[in-house]
């Protein structure tokens, strides 16, 4: 009896074993971002803009989030990401922000693009380019220099997403 235990238990051990690695190779800690949905003209021009996207934003290096997409970037820790094909966000079109009477959204440009800045509930905030036609996301942590990043993303948006207006 205690021969077919141990046999039994020295079976489980590999499982077991296997199941660590498995666990221990998964993504689950990596970065991740939503995937925008955009009509295929505007994904070709995003997938233009991942070609050209610099290999650093303020200082950090390139890491992208899961699922690996030309739609998607990253840089750093905390990360910066990047989402292009995104919709139009709503505070876009608010005459509040476009008055400047809106303190959570600001309407602004850097280096050629255009932004609009909105506060985050977690102090980050969210960039979203205007009169492209394409719209990018680029979300910044509370604590990273907001401006440094638009600098650097500026002339690969102006490279690869004409300046229009994005439907």
């Amino acid at each position: 009896m205690p021969v077919n235990y141990c046999r039994h238990r020295l079976l489980g051990l590999p499982v077991l074993a296997l199941l660590i690695a498995a666990t221990g190779c998964s993504s689950d800690d990596a970065p991740s971002a939503a995937l925008p949905s955009p009509e295929a003209k505007t994904a070709g021009l995003c997938r233009d803009l991942d070609k050209v996207l610099p290999s650093k934003v303020d200082g950090a290096g390139r890491t992208d989030p899961e699922p690996a997409s030309a739609l998607t970037a990253g840089w750093g820790n905390p990360l910066i990401i990047l989402r292009c094909g995104v919709q139009r966000p709503p505070k876009m079109t608010d005459p509040k922000v476009a008055e400047g009477a809106d303190a959570d959204a600001v309407a602004g440009g850097v280096n050629g693009v255009d932004w609009l800045m909105e506060r985050q509930d977690d102090g980050s905030y969210r960039f979203t380019c205007a009169n492209r036609l394409a719209y990018v996301e680029v979300t910044v942590d509370a604590g990273r220099d907001s401006s440094s990043v638009l600098i650097d993303l500026a002339p690969a948006v102006k490279k690869a997403i004409p300046e229009g207006i994005a439907l």
